[in-house]
């Protein structure tokens, strides 16, 4: 009985523990793998020791042949390659591919093997890829899943808004609901729309939630309004104006108002958990309310403040106002949807501020860099604790970061996009769009707790994935909004978003087209789309039309503003197409502030070619300038001994000289950084850098590396050779100063020497002329001793001295006569008379030329009349109006 006992004991241990092998292996992914994590880690461990091992193999060539020719080793292989080829064969069985490895011929057997690898690892990888589609909720293969009663939208053929090609019918087509008769909404607000081109400072004057208090500029916001004076005046601009009469102290007017609050937040533990999803209700059986009203808003915001989280979303409209409007808000509860109409509640929005700004709070958004813009602007109210679905998305790397894609992955949920587009101005507002805005933020909420649960999953339990949500979420829920501001240089964004090149004319046209549709767009309010589409001024641009009706031509439809404007329109272009034309480049270079790029004449130019450079283009001459000793080796040291010991004057030397030098053995100023240099000489430094050195193989490298240590070693070689080719430059370079000096010192005994000589030379000449008697002194000897002609002594016919000219003679008589004389007549009857006789000659009436010619040659001139036909030792003069025409014969008139 006891061994029976004993027998169904071991029976009953053995079907339990055969139950609990059985519910292991269910639950196990494969045999001995628990789950998807162990199988990858130990794939990869697989796959590192075999890579390791292949490594560690002989490698082809002769270290392989060497090995080969053992036969223990070459078995060896065989046997393993069999088995690698046996397990290849059954992996591409298994996946449906050709096998058949082993049975191909020797001589092209490689070949056909490495084929059919590549064919089976792409079918693999293409199963591969088609898996993670699918488990990022794209299926390729298969139809989607969809809600009983869906009809799939019909293929789009013709156009975009047409929802088939079986009929051409009208109610066939995609229509947006718009209204075209809407009464502006700008009309109605309290605070006039500010279009100004000014920055824009943020409206907010009440800070709740606030751990730093609000500057007071903003907090006697309300009170400043009131001011008359600034009534007419942009709200930047009254602001300033108010900060510079009253000289208040502001830290800075542009800044986030809840900058301090944002950079000092943090995650509390609760929002790093992985939550348990808590599914949305049906749409149809939630409550959703339209809030229009200033109580609802308040006990709407009553509400908001006692939940932990909330979802937004936002509405906007751009088309027809410059900045844009919101029209809608929709906030989704775990319980409830509300529908805030902004544009009846636009000026007392700020009032949930209080939950917007709660950092106990989430609020859940998709897509939020746009909204925190817009309820900057048009509301003054900010988030604190933001959570946005789209940053979540991409962490999560799914397939599309869109809402809709969002949906169908985790609510199994289509939003109709038809009213993307819609004119949410309307009112009331109907039922298909309300439905739709609902749709936005019904089902954000349970998003968020499979997100964040997804999240941690994806980064094994880690908070870190997660985290980095919850900071990019913060960074989105710091931007501010910045007003558009019109600068003259506006246009070139524009046009280089269109890719499209102009010529100067058409660039001009361009320009004061953007001008004009920017001024007319703010002051209208209006969209620049509105007034005059970007295609439409393009076309203006390029076709440029003489007539008002060519610009009507290049629009259609025609914009409003374009026919009211299409005058003013005309000047603009009359007046572009008077501007001087140029050719595209030219004017894109002009527009960038650069210089049109010159070509050299001479492509084969060195810095050192002066045969091609005049010497009128030198403004200096090289011959005035003075020379200077220039240095090979050139040394800080050197330098100050040799300016010291040099003797140049500083104003001969200024100027256009330097030393002759040669850098490419000067060593690079380690202060000078490339990085510290301007673009334009980065670039200049690389251009030259790219032109070989036909000379470098003969100068010594420049790129080895040398320890500064070792060129103040006395040890070391390099400081051997810079010290003994410092010690040779030094003595060159005193050896020619000496002789300088010693040519200087010679030169200077010899200007002496010379200098002296001729000081003896003039000491001696005066010394000879001291006992010589002057001309007066010797006429008034004579005159003394009583002879009216002074006669020649024989002392001084036997000096040496100069004989006295006659002239200086004739003037001593004259100035140095006695007085005492008295005059006397020249007796004529002494004289020879004959000297004025003259000789006459015989008169002859026959006519002799010859002979009259000979006698006018021998004809005398009495004293006093000069002959105008001198010799020939004389310059011959003839008279005027007479012809040489018988000169030498004086022929008789008749």
């Amino acid at each position: 009985m006891a061994s029976s006992k004993s027998k169904g004991a071991r029976k009953n241990d053995s079907q339990d523990t055969n139950l609990e092998t059985t519910e292991e292996d269910k639950s196990e992914l494969c045999p001995g793998f628990k789950d998807v994590d162990a199988f990858v880690k130990y794939g990869l461990g697989a796959v590192l020791s075999s890579t390791k091992a292949s490594a560690a193999l002989p490698q082809a060539g002769d270290e392989y042949d060497f090995y080969r020719s053992f036969p223990g080793f070459q078995d060896f292989c065989e046997s393993q390659g069999d088995k690698l080829l046996l397990c290849m064969s059954q992996i591409m069985r298994h996946h449906g591919c050709r096998s058949h490895i082993r049975d191909q011929s020797k001589l092209t057997g490689q070949e056909e093997r490495f084929d059919l690898i590549v064919d089976s690892n792409d079918v693999i990888l293409e199963r591969v890829g088609i898996l993670l589609d699918e488990a990022d909720g794209v299926n390729r293969s298969q139809q989607p899943v969809m809600p009983a009663g869906f009809q799939p939208p019909k293929i789009v053929v013709s156009s975009w808004n047409r929802k088939g090609s079986g009929s051409g019918s009208g109610s066939d087509m995609f229509r947006l609901l718009q209204a075209k008769n809407v009464a502006r909404p700008q009309l109605k607000f309290k605070e006039k729309v500010d279009n100004s081109n000014t920055p824009f400072i943020p409206k907010i004057f009440i800070k709740p939630n606030a751990l730093k208090s609000l500057p007071s500029y903003f907090s006697k916001k309300q009170e400043r309004k009131e001011r008359a004076e600034d009534l007419d005046v942009p709200a930047a601009l009254a602001d300033l104006i108010h900060q510079q009469r009253t000289q208040e102290p502001v830290d800075d007017m542009f800044a986030h108002p809840y900058q301090y609050e944002l950079d000092h937040l943090t995650v509390p533990d609760e929002l790093l958990s992985k939550p348990d999803p808590q599914l949305y209700k049906p749409i149809e059986e939630t409550k959703c309310s339209f809030v229009n009203t200033v109580e609802d808003l308040v006990a709407l915001n009553e509400k908001l403040c006692k939940l932990t989280e909330f979802a937004v979303d936002l509405e906007h409209h751009s088309y027809r106002s410059f900045l844009g409007i919101t029209s809608l808000m929709q906030i989704s509860t775990r319980d409830e949807d509300f529908i805030i109409d902004t544009l009846e509640l636009r000026s007392e929005m700020y009032i949930l501020n209080e939950a917007f700004t709660d950092p106990q709070i989430v609020k859940v958004f998709h897509g939020a860099d746009s909204d925190m813009e817009w309820l900057q602007r048009d509301f003054g109210v900010y988030v604190v604790r933001l959570f946005d679905t789209h940053q979540a998305s991409r962490a999560l790397n799914l397939a599309r970061h869109s809402l809709d894609h969002l949906l169908t992955h985790f609510c199994n949920v289509s939003s109709d996009k038809r009213f993307q587009l819609a004119d949410w101005r309307i009112r009331p507002l109907p039922e298909e769009m309300v439905q739709y805005a609902r749709t936005d933020t019904h089902y954000l909420l349970y998003m968020y707790d499979c997100m964040r649960g997804q999240l941690l999953d994806l980064s094994h339990g880690q908070p870190g994935l997660l985290q980095s949500v919850w900071n990019k979420s913060k960074d989105i829920s710091l931007k501010r909004y910045m007003k558009p501001i019109y600068t003259e240089e506006s246009y070139l964004e524009l046009q280089r978003r269109q890719k499209r090149t102009f010529n100067t004319q058409q660039l001009t046209a361009f320009r004061l087209l953007f001008a004009w549709r920017d001024k007319l767009a703010r002051q209208e309010d209006e969209s620049t789309g509105y007034a005059l589409p970007t295609h439409m001024m393009i076309k203006i641009s390029e076709e440029l039309p003489k007539e008002p009706q060519g610009i009507i031509a290049c629009c259609h439809p025609v914009p409003p503003l374009v026919r009211q404007q299409v005058n003013e329109l005309h000047l603009l272009v009359q007046q572009a197409r008077e501007t001087p034309l140029l050719k595209a480049e030219i004017a894109a270079q002009k527009k960038k502030g650069l210089t049109p790029i010159r070509k050299p004449e001479v492509t084969l130019f060195g810095p050192h070619d002066t045969s091609r450079v005049s010497v009128s283009d030198l403004s200096f001459s090289l011959e005035d300038l003075p020379e200077k000793q220039g240095l090979l080796f050139s040394d800080d040291e050197i330098k100050t001994d040799m300016d010291m010991d040099m003797d140049v004057d500083a104003d001969k030397t200024g100027g256009l000289v330097a030393a002759a030098k040669i850098t490419l053995f000067e060593e690079l100023d380690p202060r000078q950084e490339p990085e510290s240099l301007p673009v334009a000489q980065m670039k200049a430094r690389r251009i030259i850098e790219s032109f070989e050195n036909p000379f470098r193989m003969y100068l010594p490298c420049t790129d080895v590396h040398v320890n500064k240590t070792s060129k103040f070693d006395p040890s070391s070689k390099i400081f051997e050779i810079s010290k003994r080719w410092k010690l040779l430059s030094i003595e060159q370079q005193q050896q020619e100063l000496e002789a300088k000096k010693k040519s200087k010192a010679a030169a200077k005994e010899q200007s002496k020497k010379a200098a002296e000589e001729r000081k003896k030379v003039k000491l001696s000449y005066q010394e000879s002329l001291q006992n010589v008697a002057t001309v007066r002194q010797q006429a008034a000897e004579s005159a003394k001793g009583g002879t009216k002609k002074r006669e020649r002594a024989a002392s001084e016919a036997e000096g040496s001295t100069p004989k006295p000219s006659k002239k200086l003679m004739k003037s001593a008589e004259k100035s140095e006569a006695p007085p005492t004389e008295t005059f006397k007549p020249f007796d004529y009857s002494q004289s020879d008379l004959k000297v004025f006789a003259g000789t006459k000659s015989k008169d002859n009436t026959q006519f002799d030329p010859n002979r009259q010619d000979r006698d006018f040659k021998k004809k005398k001139h009495p004293k006093g009349q000069k002959s105008n036909f001198g010799p020939g030792g004389r310059s011959m003069s003839y008279l005027a109006g007479k012809s040489e025409r018988g000169f030498r014969h004086n022929w008789p008139k008749r």
